[in-house]
């Protein structure tokens, strides 16, 4: 492998951000204008699926589209000011650039939104790609051609495996190193703290069997 030819992808929230704040604040606000009752604690338990799996919990089916679409509207408002960078992420995204390599985010969430984050956050991507789920996000991966795909879900590994990419999976999100593992991971990490040296080891040939 060359690193001149190197893409990473990474996902977004509990990966490269801790939005739980933010997106908690979020359906609160949302609750509060709605008048409907919104466990936000529990919300912010389930990040990584689209917004719209969230809400069905709590609107009906009629009301989901509407709901989100507010939801995304008074995003920024409320979520913005307390997100912060997960520890590691903008170190993670420079260890790709210092392999002469591309780093970019392929997330469920609205891109407006994501691309508003990296920038008041000052994570720098080469691209970002939104409203990608799951297997969806091999779409963008390939097109890309990344060779690695970072997310801290089920879903972000199922997504690098049907892009052919090598799943990294963090265990700062919902799920936990061994949820990760039994979906097929190819390497587990404790957070992106640990990533740069684990990519360090993977650009020289070794880096396979790194977390695991």
């Amino acid at each position: 492998m060359t690193s001149r030819a190197l893409t990473v992808g990474f996902d977004l929230d509990m990966t490269l951000i801790d939005s739980r704040p933010g997106i908690r604040a979020t359906y609160q606000a949302l609750s509060a204008e709605t008048g409907t009752y919104i466990d936000a604690d529990l919300a912010i338990t389930r990040i990584g699926p689209p917004l719209e799996q969230e809400l069905r919990h709590w609107f009906p089916a009629e009301e989901i589209e509407e709901r989100a679409d507010r939801y995304r509207e008074i995003y920024p408002t409320y979520a913005l000011p307390s997100t912060l960078a997960m520890p590691g992420a903008r170190e993670a995204v420079a260890a790709v650039r210092a392999h002469g390599g591309r780093a970019i985010v392929v997330t469920a969430k609205h891109e407006p939104n994501a691309k508003l984050h990296l920038t008041h956050l000052g994570i720098e991507a080469d691209a970002v790609i939104g409203w990608l789920w799951a297997e969806a996000k091999a779409e963008a991966l390939r097109e890309y051609g990344a060779a690695v795909y970072v997310g801290d879900h089920t879903g972000d590994v199922r997504g690098a495996r049907t892009a052919g990419a090598l799943s990294v999976a963090v265990a700062t999100g919902p799920c936990d190193a061994a949820e990760l593992r039994a979906a097929g991971a190819d390497v587990v990490l404790g957070g992106l703290t640990e990533f740069a040296p684990w990519l360090d080891a993977y650009v020289a040939g070794e880096g396979l069997d790194e977390g695991r």
